[in-house]
């Protein structure tokens, strides 16, 4: 069992050594580039207006402790699975989950356009922001 232990964690080792998983844990957009499919989301970025005010973790991610690195894990293991079995969408698809996470991000910064425009809608809690902006924070192909 010891062998078998001693192979597990030198394969855990060097896969995060490999695919720079200490990245994952900062700030920093370019560890998002890690992953091949998301280049074109940073060089996007790069050019949007939210890059002076927001990261990818600032959008993608919950804004407490336990819910950032819960998502960061759990998107993490989700993308990491999907990179090595070669099952993934390109250009890259949001999951409903992290979908929500933006939707609750973008009506959090934008608090008192969201709340004018949901006053003026019937139904205005229904509405998204990233269902008519969605190419806001990275705007693909500009």
């Amino acid at each position: 069992m010891t062998i078998v232990g001693g192979v597990g964690t030198g394969i855990g080792v060097y896969t995060f050594i490999y695919a720079k998983g200490a990245s994952y844990l900062t700030n920093n957009p370019e560890a998002c580039t890690n992953c091949h499919v998301m280049q074109s989301h940073y060089d996007a970025w790069l050019k949007s207006s939210h890059r002076s005010v927001a990261t990818c973790n600032s959008c993608h991610t919950p804004h407490n402790f336990f819910g950032k690195y819960s998502t960061k894990a759990l998107n993490g293991f989700h993308h990491s699975l999907a990179m090595t079995l070669g099952d993934f969408h390109e250009p890259i698809q949001i999951s409903e989950r992290n979908r929500a996470i933006t939707e609750s991000t973008c009506r959090s910064c934008h608090q008192d356009v969201v709340q004018m425009i949901d006053r003026g809608h019937p139904g205005g809690s229904d509405m998204s922001c990233i269902r008519c902006h969605s190419n806001v924070g990275h705007a693909l192909g500009k």
